[in-house]
């Protein structure tokens, strides 16, 4: 493996990022509450100004960025970690953003007559759909539930597909699209849900955990954030605390651990040529890096 390059520095909790086709990298700061845009030289330059907590970011097949804003949280001073809900926080939500003028548009708050809570990652499928999950609002002495959900661009149809869950963050779709992953930070597992149809997620029986069929876990400090896969199949994690890119195969095996010069790796991404450029956010350090990966990420569905 290479060494990781810093691309990028100065951010507040930089998460989502996506690589765009001319070479820059699109991602979310979410103390900042905006979305920035690193170019290839490594300048930065404000997107959007989402407000909230703007976190997972994809391009939807209209060419526009959709983020899972998690509302804003309250930051101490030199700390990169909220401490709990913005002051003025009144639930999470969806946006879609018009990478041009960056205006942003909430397309959901709610999922029937329950607010949505802390929206954190989401992945579109070929049918112009995506699937997301809610992580839960973390209080001083309390947290919401999570949950994994489905809805359409068009701000049409959002579908709750699991509730609740512990604390769902990075999801993926497999490359046949016939499994959605999704990882759960606390308990550092991660989960798989069979696809039977767009929207429609098939549930193991009791006694497994929220329906979810579990691929692997970590022992130790390490928590699992967000992921990507790649176009073999296996499965890229950031994990906390430990500081590595954590590659499981679908059958559970941990096909290697990647250390990175950060104990926060939040989010993972691939673009550049042949999509074997790993774009990693290194959330402690408020760093945007890059490093050669052996293989290819799995080419998304909507590449911008």
């Amino acid at each position: 493996m290479s060494e990781v390059r810093i691309l990028a520095d100065g951010l507040g909790f930089p998460e989502g990022p996506v690589a765009m086709a001319d070479g820059s990298v699109v991602l979310t700061d979410i103390r900042g509450s905006r979305v920035v845009r690193v170019s290839a030289d490594g300048r930065v330059a404000t997107l959007s100004a989402a407000g909230g907590g703007p976190n997972g970011l994809a391009v939807g097949p209209d060419g526009a960025l959709y983020c899972c804003n998690n509302g804003g949280g309250q930051y101490r001073p030199g700390s990169f970690m909220s401490v709990g809900p913005a002051l003025d926080y009144a639930g999470g939500s969806i946006q879609r953003i018009d990478p041009k003028t960056g205006a942003a548009t909430v397309l959901y708050g709610h999922s029937g007559q329950h607010k949505l809570s802390a929206p954190n990652d989401l992945v579109f499928d070929k049918q112009g759909g995506f699937y997301f999950t809610d992580l839960g609002k973390r209080y001083a002495r309390q947290r919401d539930h999570g949950g994994i959900y489905y809805a359409m661009p068009d701000g049409s149809k959002l579908v709750e597909l699991v509730y609740p869950v512990l604390s769902p963050n990075g999801c993926a779709l497999s490359p046949d699209e016939k499994t959605l992953y999704v990882a759960d930070t606390e308990s550092c597992r991660l989960l798989a849900y069979t696809i039977e149809s767009p929207g429609v997620v098939r549930k193991e029986p009791f006694p497994s955990p929220n329906g979810a069929r579990i691929v692997a876990a970590l022992g130790g400090v390490a928590r699992f954030d967000s992921l990507a896969v790649l176009a073999n199949g296996n499965i890229c994690v950031a994990t906390l605390g430990t500081g590595h890119i954590t590659v499981i195969a679908p059958d559970g095996t941990i096909v290697r651990q990647v250390k990175v010069p950060d104990s926060f790796p939040t989010n993972i991404c691939f673009g550049g040529r042949d999509r074997r450029t790993a774009y990693i956010t290194l959330s402690e350090h408020g760093q945007l890096g890059a490093m050669d990966w052996p293989e290819a990420g799995l080419k998304l569905n909507y590449y911008a």
